[in-house]
């Protein structure tokens, strides 16, 4: 489709001194339709011109020449307002969509670049629960995205399956092993060591000193140590796969921090080598004080390695085998330090410039209950599959008393509540921390996933109804240029800048709240217009936007992974 914010800003190029590229981006959309399509800021011009904004504007409309895309300009305040025209939009979009189909908004932007995005991440031996639903959710949603714009996209889940809290797990299980049934009930039965063996570090500080032994012998290859580790492992992985195949998420990668094991020495040789790695306290640091940052410590007092020292070795093999443009960190904005640690250290390492600068943390927020913040240690984190079959069943209670005649209800149950979660995860800004609320997590009225299910399932009636859908040479374009129509149009035709905002930004949320945009936009041209048994030039127009319609929901639903029903 035509860029008509470059159209536009190629017409005011010719009239000032400043590039097509930074024109362009000072262009806005205003939020009332009557004031046009496109708005250029003359104030942005000010400073350069030494005039005032409304004057600016009034020279500029007598000078430039509008092509035929443009209907008219008009000055309003320190504004030059652009109307589009509805015709030339209308074919546009239903052309495009037409070429492209459920491909509609996609571009190749990324073709032949690898983007490697890590996230989800939880940890060996304890529970899924609510706390990891947001990097999950945010990171398989990003994946999509990219993908949907032409990159080959990879994910990572780099799980949390090496480090002291494994000493922890292990000298739980020496003492009271005997009294959990870990193989009937793996993972709540070590969650309760975990908390346990943590209590009993607080009192006793020689029984986390034996804790941090046995993570030592792990390191170094104790039989026994590894034998528990390999096994709390398994049992972990395939309870974390329920959870995965119940929201629909798979990876292409599970190698978690143990993978990069064997891959630190190089690490630390390379940190050698560059002169960096310093001697402090017995241990083996990198000094960031220059940056304005705590040390990153390399190599611990006893000498095990770190976090850090996993992540840098990771990095380093992503870029050996991956051949990435960025890797996106999806991890909690409690771990900004860390990562700015990491990527500063990472400068050091012997590889191209192009991977040290492809390096980005996606920060979100945490999800907190009322009474404050979760924690497995303290026992009161809330597990993320107890969370999904309560939503599935709550769906399940609203079919019953709406529709209980539907088929597959159960199916359908599970597409509606576990839309609901991921959807109102996906809703808000990725950085705000989020309050764990019944009421607000599994509301079915309002701005949620299910309400946009419902507009692209009352689409699917609608051209079930009819029992076609019309052909683009049957399109009359003339009879979809009413407002309640263009407010629906000029939507669709901002979905594919929608789409690469939210790349650009890392933010699913801008898909989530354009899909209720554009659902809020159809019911209300669905009130306002009969569409099966119009005249037929009317009905054919009316179907094809309400095809688009459902065709782009049901995308934007799949970028944010979830799955719509076709009936409700």
């Amino acid at each position: 489709m035509k860029n008509l914010k470059n159209e536009i800003a190629k017409i005011i190029s010719k009239e000032v001194q400043l590039s097509i590229e930074e024109l362009e981006s000072f262009i806005e959309i205003p939020k009332d339709s009557t004031m046009g399509d496109y708005a250029f800021p003359c104030f942005k011009l000010a400073k350069q011109m030494r005039k005032a904004p409304q004057m600016i504007a009034a020279e500029l409309k007598e000078k430039i020449t509008l092509d035929e895309n443009i209907e008219k300009v008009e000055v309003v305040g320190g504004y030059l307002n652009f109307y589009i025209s509805k015709k030339m939009i209308v074919q546009e979009v239903i052309e495009e969509f037409n070429k492209k189909q459920e491909k509609f908004g996609s571009s190749e932007e990324g073709k032949g670049k690898n983007i490697v995005i890590d996230y989800s991440a939880p940890n060996i031996a304890k529970p899924f629960h609510i706390g990891h639903l947001r990097s999950t959710v945010i990171g398989a949603s990003l994946y999509k995205i990219y993908k949907f714009l032409g990159y080959n996209s990879i994910s990572v889940n780099h799980l949390g399956d090496w480090g002291t809290q494994f000493g922890k797990l292990i000298e739980g299980y020496k003492r009271w092993g005997d009294e959990y049934d870990i193989d009937s009930n793996p993972i709540e039965e070590l969650t309760k060591i975990y908390v346990r063996i943590s209590k009993a570090c607080k009192e006793d500080e020689s029984i986390l000193e034996e804790c941090r032994n046995n993570f030592k012998k792990l390191e170094d290859g104790d039989p026994y140590c590894k034998e528990l580790w390999q096994k709390f492992r398994d049992l972990s992985l395939q309870e974390f796969q329920r959870v995965y195949d119940i929201l629909g998420i798979s990876f292409d990668s599970n190698n978690g921090e143990a993978f990069y094991t064997d891959k630190m020495p190089e690490i630390v040789e390379m940190l050698e080598k560059s002169g960096k790695l310093v001697k402090s306290q017995g241990a083996k640091i990198i000094d960031l004080e220059h940056k304005g940052m705590a040390p990153c410590m390399i190599i611990k007092s006893d000498g095990t390695t770190t976090y850090d020292t996993r992540d840098l070795a990771a990095i380093l093999y992503r870029a050996r085998n991956y051949d990435y443009e960025k890797i996106l960190y999806v991890v909690a904005y409690e771990q900004n330090l860390h990562f700015n640690q990491v990527f500063e250290v990472a400068q050091l390492l012997d590889m191209d410039e192009k991977y040290k600068k492809g390096l980005y943390h996606i920060p979100f927020g945490m999800v907190r209950l009322k009474t404050g913040k979760m924690s497995t240690r303290e026992g009161n984190a809330i597990k993320l599959d107890e969370i999904l079959s309560e939503a599935v069943s709550r769906a399940s209670k609203v079919i019953e008393e709406k529709n209980p005649n539907l088929e597959n209800k159960e199916e359908v149950a599970k597409k509606v509540g576990i839309g609901a979660v991921i959807f109102n995860d996906l809703y808000n800004n990725r950085i705000k921390d989020e309050v764990f609320d019944w009421d607000i997590m599994l509301n079915f009225a309002g701005e949620t996933g299910p309400y946009v299910q419902y507009i692209y399932v009352r689409t699917k009636s609608i051209i079930e109804k009819a029992g076609y859908v019309p052909k683009l040479e049957e399109v009359n374009v003339e009879k979809i240029i009413d407002n309640a129509s263009m407010n629906i149009i000029k939507l669709l035709y901002s979905f594919g800048d929608t789409i690469k905002m939210a790349a650009d930004k890392n933010e699913p949320s801008i898909i989530s709240r354009y899909l209720i945009d554009l659902a809020q936009a159809f019911s209300s041209f669905y009130a306002e217009n009969h569409i099966v048994g119009e005249e037929k030039e009317i009905q054919d127009a009316r179907l094809y936007l309400s095809n688009m319609v459902g065709s782009v929901l049901k995308q934007g639903l799949n970028l944010l992974g979830i799955e719509v029903p076709e009936k409700m």
